[in-house]
């Protein structure tokens, strides 16, 4: 079987992380919707029923209890209707599988896929701003010379000696403050000195960093464009073989095409196929999940007795109609989805197998069950109006060999198969 090729599993990736967020998302507004609904009950209980509890007298404690109770069983039949909308959802995807690919144009134009390499934004900004600058060292307070007043009258006659001394002292009491004051500015000075030093230092091992950081995201943002070309450069030899009809690039197509198939999340699919260029036929094979592994709940409903949430179970024939009816849309899927993407016409026939995957009771081993085998010839095909189909009469049509009970897993008779 062929194998899926770059821009395929490019493709299937980016299709299974859409549709997980997309499950995510509708989960996240149920939880959503039913936590609101929740705190919103919860709410208007406390609102009503705080503060009395306290001071209720038996018969009113107990209509008060009745009435939480009775918003506790609320919450409990608003989460069991949440999970009956959810399978409810999920048997109206299964029902409309083959309606789901006639809304939309199943070509898929591969210019799509070129690529634009994105840059993140430069991740070490903070090397690119300069390091503040130390600041001046703090400096003593220049000193200040402060001779005592000249004495006036009698002090002036009898005191002028002790004025001179007081005046002499004070010099020289200014001198050391003097000498202090200078040994203080240098001691300030070479502070300065070191701390500036220290900067530049730092200032030097910034900008080095900064011109490594600056060359290694060059060097990135280098290898996401060397990346990106490379891929649009295999995308324009994908398209040009495709032009010339080459059997690995029709395959890589194929495997494009049913990639972008999405299926319902209760019902995967999974395809392998291959392409024979000398007849110009594509033998694909569709997996699709055991009837098991659908869900089996009509809805859901909430049993007070026991405080439950317990499913209503679907009748045996509603099981089995809607898992044969899923497995005849499959099939009828799978071929309008090449040949409608096709456009080139380079794919001529379709044989056709769908098939599950069983544990076989008679000897415990898994084992693949054909449910469909058709083979289908493009001209034939195309003009079939598949919205007004009913699926097991156009398989019939096509003479396809069909199990009588998919849902039992009955094999297909291999014989007898024909190709219209």
């Amino acid at each position: 079987m062929a194998r899926r090729g770059f821009f395929a599993e490019m493709h299937r990736q980016a299709r299974i992380a859409q549709r997980e967020q997309e499950r995510r998302h509708r989960m996240a507004l149920r939880e959503q919707s039913a936590e609101a609904r929740r705190r919103e009950q919860h709410q208007k209980a406390l609102v009503r029923l705080g503060g009395q509890m306290a001071k209720a007298e038996a018969a009113e404690r107990k209509r008060l209890e009745k009435e939480q109770r009775e918003a506790y069983l609320e919450s409990r039949q608003d989460e069991a209707e949440i999970r009956s909308e959810e399978v409810t959802d999920a048997y109206a995807a299964i029902d409309t599988l083959l309606q789901a690919t006639l809304e939309r144009d199943d070509f898929v134009d591969l210019n799509t896929l070129r690529v634009t390499a994105t840059h993140p934004g430069f991740d070490r900004q903070d090397l690119t701003w300069a390091i503040t600058p130390p600041p001046p060292a703090k400096r003593p307070s220049a000193p200040v010379l402060l001779v005592p007043d000249p004495p006036l009258g009698l002090a002036k006659l009898f005191g002028k000696r002790k004025y001179e001394e007081a005046v002499e002292e004070a010099k020289r009491a200014h001198g050391r403050a003097l000498k202090d004051f200078e040994s203080g500015c240098a001691a300030a000075d070479e502070r300065d000195r070191d701390a500036q030093a220290t900067h530049a230092e730092a200032e030097q091992q910034r900008l080095a960093a900064l011109e490594r950081e600056q060359a290694r995201y060059a060097r990135e943002c280098e290898a996401r464009e060397a990346a990106a070309m490379q891929q649009n450069q295999l995308l324009d030899e994908l398209i040009a073989n495709l032009g010339y009809g080459t059997p690995d690039a029709i395959q890589e197509y194929v495997a494009i095409v049913l990639g972008n198939s999405v299926y319902p999340e209760p019902f995967p699919v999974q395809h392998t196929f291959t392409f024979e260029p000398s007849t110009a036929e594509l033998a694909l094979r569709v997996n699709i999940p055991e009837p098991t592994k659908l869900p089996s709940a009509k809805h859901f409903k909430f049993v007070k007795a026991s405080d439950e949430i317990v499913p209503v179970p679907l009748s045996q024939k509603e099981c089995r109609d809607r898992y044969a009816r899923a497995v005849h849309q499959v099939a009828l899927r799978s071929i309008h989805e090449v040949f409608e993407a096709d456009r080139r016409g380079l794919i001529r026939t379709i044989a056709l197998e769908v098939v599950t995957s069983a544990i076989d009771e008679s000897t415990g081993i898994r084992r693949d069950v054909p449910l469909v085998i058709v083979g289908a010839e493009r001209d034939t095909f195309l003009t079939f109006d598949l919205s007004a189909v009913v699926p097991e009469k156009t398989l019939a049509r096509l003479g396809a060999a069909v199990s009588k009970n998919p849902h039992g897993l009955l094999p297909v008779e291999r014989t007898g198969v024909r190709r219209a």
